[in-house]
């Protein structure tokens, strides 16, 4: 598929989004007064009695335990930056949308007027009664990271910022694919991630807990590494970690010789530097909605492109992980979203496609129905293991 197979008018878009994308529908109609009496009053008191005198009836009768808190405060949305709460809507509506078509999980859009962490995650204590998970979206690095954390220990459910490991997930998913169609040890590739956000971070640590070894990650100032004064908590965590060759400078140092570049981030790659990758390299170029570098041109060079778009080949798209791990986790009635889960989804995501691999076909389309009901299974399959350090290895190679 190329960029004209996939002709969208402006007019289409803003139509299909007049006053929203979703509606709540009734599971049985309310057209008689009998109906009424049961799916309100008095019917329903008898229900709110019950779960007074025995709280843990709530998962039987409401349908909070099993609906998707889906929450932004609009402050990195998409490719588009520090959008704002309305701004951000349509975004998390499209969200809330594709947990029913993917997963068939209830979900509801929550947009925050704030960027304080300590009002967001008091917010969502207090609104803990109404839903069974959170989905954190669309939040910037570094406060992500804290939101997160907080977030998962003041709740007893499932939480995923979607941006930092739906992300991860299908990055990891991809590699597998990549690694196994070009015959090549995915343990051995030296991997360049371009951003240091939200993304950048979590498919760092995926990378590099499932064995990977060389990373080399970029920010906006140049390759991240232990000599630079102007990391912050997060970034110089990362420093420690990564750059097992002590590489300084910019892109054109960490490229040189690479087997990987991974974008995450709104910024450009030349050409000319892709270029100066190891043959046979790969490239997933994976800012929305612009690319790094047009896939066309990063094709000149690179054995394998991919891109977060849907109208190219070879789509990374969290829509690939994140309704399999929310609907894996909710059936287990898994507390949280563990590191084991999340590999698991990736190596789920990557089973689907294997029988289909090609330079073109390194995971699944978004649309594949298997995916998400095989993400769920591989999900639920492992909630309540113990996470230990990944000892999955070669999984890439031919």
């Amino acid at each position: 598929m190329t960029a004209s197979d996939v002709v969208v008018t402006d007019e289409e878009i803003f139509e299909a989004h007049i006053d929203g994308k979703l509606s709540v529908e009734l599971k049985s109609p309310l057209d008689t007064q009998r109906a009424l009496s049961i799916a309100y009053t008095p019917g329903v008191a008898q229900v709110s009695r019950a779960i007074a005198a025995d709280p843990s009836l709530a998962k039987k009768y409401t349908w909070a335990h099993r609906l998707v808190a889906v929450v932004s405060d609009g402050s990195a949305v998409l490719g588009l930056g520090d959008i704002g709460p309305s701004a951000s809507l349509p975004v998390m509506e499209g969200k809330s949308a594709l947990f029913k078509t993917f997963a068939g999980l209830n979900s509801i859009p929550i947009v925050l007027d704030t960027k304080d962490p300590d009002e967001i995650v008091e917010t969502l204590i207090r609104l803990r009664p109404t839903f069974g998970a959170v989905n954190l979206e669309d939040i910037s690095a570094p406060r992500c990271f804290e939101i997160e954390r907080r977030v998962i220990e003041a709740l007893d459910c499932p939480v995923m910022h979607d941006d930092q490991h739906g992300t991860a997930i299908v990055v990891l998913a991809a590699l597998m694919g990549a690694s196994r169609v070009l015959g090549r040890n995915q343990q051995s590739l030296k991997v360049v991630i371009s951003g240091a956000g939200a993304a950048g971070v979590a498919c760092a640590n995926i990378l590099l807990a499932d064995g990977i070894t060389d990373v080399t990650v970029l920010d906006s100032k140049g390759i991240v590494h232990t000599s630079r004064d102007d990391l912050n908590e997060f970034k110089a965590d990362l420093a420690a970690r990564t750059n097992p060759r002590g590489l300084t400078g910019g892109q054109a140092e960490a490229l040189a010789g690479a087997d990987v570049f991974l974008g995450v981030s709104a910024g450009k790659v030349d050409e000319s530097l892709i270029a100066t990758m190891a043959d046979e390299s790969i490239v997933f170029a994976c800012s929305n909605p612009d690319p790094e570098i047009h896939p066309h041109i990063a094709a000149k060079y690179a054995a394998i492109v991919a891109t977060g778009r849907s109208d190219f080949p070879n789509q990374i798209n969290n829509v690939l992980a994140f309704p399999g791990v929310f609907r894996g986790a909710l059936d287990a009635e898994a507390t949280k979203i563990t590191e084991r889960m999340k590999v698991a989804a990736a190596e789920a995501i990557f089973s689907v496609v294997e029988p289909d691999l090609a330079p073109n076909k390194i995971v699944p389309s978004p649309l594949d129905p298997r995916v998400g009901p095989a993400v769920a299974a591989a999900v639920q399959a492992v909630a309540h293991e113990v996470d230990e350090p990944s000892t999955r290895r070669g999984s890439g190679s031919a």
